[in-house]
């Protein structure tokens, strides 16, 4: 027998289905995606943490779950809303069901929502706390459970989800670069991404200071996604301005929002954030049009950006800044997801324009080493 299940948003509205995956309640601020493939990597996304993700794709499900396509260790989100979970999974990687993944996780779900209307009430509204139950029909006391949670604004999310100690097994057998990773909430195709290009990558707490990242020797500095509001994570601004200049910086979602922090701007809520695989994004330095992945609720205020900070890409849907660079300081970021998982594969590129400037940085280094020595031999 299907279970009820209801979706109470904190401006009084309900929306009601059946339940999907583990039973229980849960709050947190509800955001669509509008991705049609890849629910796994959304899952286990880090940047999820806190949210109840409502999917716009109308059927979910039919491929299943392996073990391959987690991008962390488990999933984070609060929530997951669907509006039809496909009860039979289709495909041979698969190794588990959605619902059989969403029980073993603790992950409470609601399907049979009509997520059409649900989706354009969020834009109208923007994103609104919610309260997610398959156990409590209680209207009234799911109502003001969601207004009683927590706002993302102001939220430090990061500490939660990012790893308690450093981490250097990625790797492969020859490797030309180091890079120190910040683990604001890192995927797991990112660390893929930058050994595939010849790095040897040490992931590091959201806590670790410039000093001791600048301690380990790396050739470049990765910035990584994660959750909550940029701006409350003051002990990676902090860091991140430890390294400017110092060290080649390439930041990605969160981390570009914190590069950004760090450089001297600001950033901002969006009214219902950016979430899917489909959002084409302008290159202002190539004049090429990129469609990208993206996953953020905040963005960068282009006007507080210092003169010194040039935008590099630009959002074609809203004209927020999806990209910045300082190369005075070797700093680049973008606001989405390169490493496209799930997502479109246009900007992984932007992994290799990493790998050229840590090299550019390289070669500079060798070059000031030379001198010295030059120097020191003339004056003998």
């Amino acid at each position: 027998m299907q279970q009820p299940a209801l979706l109470a948003l904190e401006d009084g509205t309900l929306w009601s289905g059946i339940a999907l995956g583990a039973r229980g309640e849960r709050t947190g601020e509800v955001v669509f995606n509008t991705s049609q493939t890849g629910y796994q990597e959304v899952l286990s996304d880090p940047s999820y943490y806190g949210q109840i993700v409502v999917m716009t794709a109308a059927h979910v499900g039919n491929t299943g779950v392996n073990d391959e396509d987690d991008e962390s260790a488990h999933p984070w989100l609060a929530g997951f809303c669907l509006r039809e979970a496909s009860p039979r999974v289709s495909s041979w990687r698969a190794k588990a069901s959605l619902d059989q993944y969403l029980c073993a996780h603790d992950v409470v779900g609601i399907a049979e929502l009509d997520t059409r209307a649900l989706v354009r009430h969020l834009r109208t509204q923007g994103a609104l706390r919610g309260a997610l139950s398959n156990v409590n029909p209680d209207t009234e006391q799911l109502v003001q459970l969601a207004r009683a949670s927590p706002s993302m604004t102001g939220a430090d999310l990061v500490r939660y989800v990012t790893c308690q100690l450093p981490t250097s097994n990625f790797q492969l057998p020859t490797s030309n670069f180091h890079v120190v990773a910040y683990d604001f909430g890192i995927k797991h195709n990112s660390l893929r991404s930058l050994v595939a290009r010849g790095c040897r990558v040490t992931v590091v707490p959201a806590q670790t200071s410039a000093d001791d990242a600048l301690a380990l020797a790396p050739d470049g500095v990765l910035l990584s996604n994660g959750p909550g509001d940029p701006a409350a994570v003051t002990y990676a601004i902090d860091a991140v301005r430890g390294l400017l200049g110092r060290v080649p910086i390439f930041g990605i979602c969160l981390g570009h929002q914190i590069l950004a922090l760090a450089l001297g701007g600001e950033t901002y809520k969006l009214k219902f954030g950016h979430r899917g695989g489909n959002h084409p994004v302008k290159n202002l330095l190539t004049g090429q049009v990129e469609i990208t992945s993206h996953n953020h609720g905040f963005a960068v205020r282009d006007a507080s950006l210092p003169r010194d900070v040039e935008i590099t890409h630009l959002d074609l849907n809203d004209g927020c800044v999806e990209g910045l660079r300082s190369r005075e300081r070797r700093a680049l970021s973008v606001q989405y997801h390169p490493e496209a998982a799930p997502g479109p594969h246009d900007s992984l590129a932007l992994f290799d324009e990493f790998v050229t400037l840590m090299k550019a940085s390289q070669q500079l280094t060798v070059n000031s080493e030379q001198k010295a020595v030059f120097s020191i031999q003339g004056d003998c």
